[in-house]
C-alpha cells in the first residue's frame, strides 16, 4: 500500500491511497457534505495529473467521507471566486467562477477527471447525497455504484442559477425526461438510488457497508487486465457515446492500435492457453 508521490505537500481535503494498483480518492471534508473549494480543485486536478503518469495504477475508486453525502457541490460559504493568496494555494491556482466578458472559469477544468485528461476507469462509490457540482464528477465517472440511501438532485434554479454544464455531462448518462426533472424540479425533489438504478445512471445499489466492497471487486477486476486494452478500450466507448456510428467507427482502427500490443496481447495468449477460468458474478 502506497500514497501518492505526486503531489506537492500534504493533501487537506482528500485523501488518497494505492491499494496495489487500485487507487482510492476520497474527497475529505465530511463536516461540509464534502463541498468543493479552492484547495480541493487544485488537490483533484493533481491528483487526475498524476495518476496519468502513474503506471501502478490501472483503476480508480472515487469516494465522499462518511455516510451522509458523495458531495454536495461548490462550498457556497467561502467566497471559491475570489483569488486566493499563492502562499496558500500555489502558483497554478484556480480562479473558480471569475469570468470576464471573453472566458468564463468553471470548475470542471479542475475537478473532472476527464476533462484533465485523465483515461484510466474510474469507479465512483456514492454514499450518500449527491448533488450540484457533485455532477462534474459523476458525469465523467465510468461505472457508478451507490448505497442504497444515496439521493441525486441539482439546486441550481432554486437559487437563482442556471443549470448547464452539469446538464451537459448528464445528457449522456439518463433519459431526457429525468434529466429535465432533476434540472427543474431543484430542491423541491430528490432522485432516489434505486430511481437512479432504474433509469440507467447507476449499474448497481447495495447497502452502504457493502459499498466499499463492491466498488474494490469492480475496480481490481478491471485492473486484472492488461491497462492498454482497458484504456483504449474505454476511449472507444466514449467516443461512441458522444459521435456518431460512423465517426467513432472510422476510429475504432486507431483504438485498437494502441490497445493491441504485442506484449499485451502475449499476455492475453498467455492466459487463454493456460485454461485458467475466471468464475464470474452474476449483476
Amino acid at each position: 500500500m502506497t500514497t501518492s508521490t505526486e503531489f506537492p505537500g500534504p493533501l487537506e481535503t482528500l485523501t488518497y491511497v494505492n491499494r496495489d494498483g487500485v487507487a482510492w480518492v476520497t474527497l475529505n471534508r465530511p463536516e461540509v457534505y464534502n463541498a468543493f473549494n479552492n484547495k480541493m480543485l487544485y488537490e483533484l486536478r493533481h491528483i487526475w495529473r498524476g495518476l496519468r503518469r502513474d503506471d501502478s495504477v490501472r483503476a480508480v475508486v472515487l469516494t465522499g467521507a462518511g455516510d451522509r453525502a458523495f458531495c454536495s457541490g461548490v462550498d457556497r460559504k467561502e467566497n471559491v471566486g475570489e483569488r486566493v493568496k499563492p502562499e496558500q494555494i500555489g502558483e497554478d491556482r484556480p480562479n473558480t467562477f471569475g469570468s470576464t466578458p471573453f472566458m468564463f472559469n468553471d470548475p470542471k477544468d479542475w475537478m473532472s477527471p476527464k476533462t484533465v485528461g485523465l483515461w484510466k476507469p474510474i469507479i465512483a462509490a456514492v454514499n450518500g447525497m449527491a448533488c450540484g457540482g457533485a455532477f462534474y464528477l459523476l458525469g465523467e465517472a465510468d461505472i457508478i455504484i451507490a448505497a442504497d440511501h444515496a439521493t441525486f438532485f441539482d439546486p441550481h434554479v432554486t437559487y437563482g442559477l442556471t443549470m448547464a454544464y452539469e446538464s451537459a455531462m448528464l445528457a449522456s448518462k439518463m433519459p431526457l425526461h429525468e434529466l429535465l426533472r432533476i434540472a427543474l424540479l431543484g430542491n423541491w425533489e430528490r432522485m432516489s438510488a434505486q430511481r437512479a438504478k432504474e433509469v440507467g445512471f447507476l449499474s448497481e445499489v447495495v447497502p452502504l457497508q457493502q459499498l466499499h466492497e463492491r466498488a474494490e471487486w469492480i475496480a481490481r477486476a478491471i485492473a486484472s487486465a492488461p491497462p492498454n486494452a482497458i484504456q483504449a478500450t474505454l476511449r472507444a466507448v466514449w467516443a461512441a457515446a458522444e459521435l456518431s456510428r460512423s465517426q467513432s467507427l472510422d476510429l475504432a482502427w486507431s483504438f485498437v492500435g494502441l490497445g493491441n500490443t504485442a506484449d499485451q496481447m502475449s499476455q492475453g495468449d498467455a492466459l487463454f492457453k493456460s485454461g485458467v477460468k475466471i468464475a464470474p458474478r452474476i449483476r
